[in-house]
């Protein structure tokens, strides 16, 4: 019985304190890989996702602005340094007079909306038409000179490593008015 017990401990195998070290470097190297590629595809979609919310809504604070200053027969810029805000004003054939104000609020594009301005009967509508505004007048800014508008629209979102923005510059022409 002993002379079995001796064989049966002799034909034991095991893994040796190098395999084991080197099966968990291994698997140590195949998991860091595995993450880093999982961190950098959320990194890349959430980089992605703020560049596109960016390009929304610089094109939204165009689409409306484009909208107000076609139908404008005068243009009024800030009367410090021609920037925000921006007024626009139009007659409609009716004598209805409109005014629509832009302007930089924090970091959010406010459209201020009056139908007869200074009447008892006004109107008004105030709606955010952009978030994630660049604030500073060398991002977004706005300028009136020879009948020409023109616009550099700036959103910048931050908290990556780093700055997401996205810039857009436009020209509008405003109808011939006053």
């Amino acid at each position: 019985m002993r002379r079995k017990l001796g064989l049966l401990k002799r034909n034991q195998k095991g893994f040796t304190l190098i395999e084991m070290i080197v099966a968990i470097a291994i698997t140590s190297a195949i998991g860091g890989g595995i993450l880093l590629s999982i961190y950098q595809t959320t990194s890349y979609q959430a980089m992605d996702k703020a560049r596109m919310n960016c390009v929304k809504n610089v094109e939204n604070a165009i689409h409306y602005i484009i909208q107000d200053a076609q139908m404008a027969q005068r243009v009024t810029l800030a009367e410090d340094d021609d920037n925000f805000p921006l007024i626009l004003k139009w007659t409609d054939w009716d004598n209805t007079q409109h005014e629509v104000t832009y302007d930089i609020d924090n970091d959010e594009l406010k459209r201020s909306y009056y139908v007869n301005p200074g009447e008892p009967s006004e109107t008004l509508a105030e709606n955010i038409v952009a978030r994630y505004m660049n604030p500073d007048s060398d991002k977004t800014n706005c300028g009136y000179t020879g009948g020409v508008l023109s616009l550099e629209i700036t959103a910048t979102i931050t908290g990556f490593p780093k700055e997401i923005s996205e810039t857009r510059d436009i020209e509008i022409i405003p109808r011939p008015g006053w």
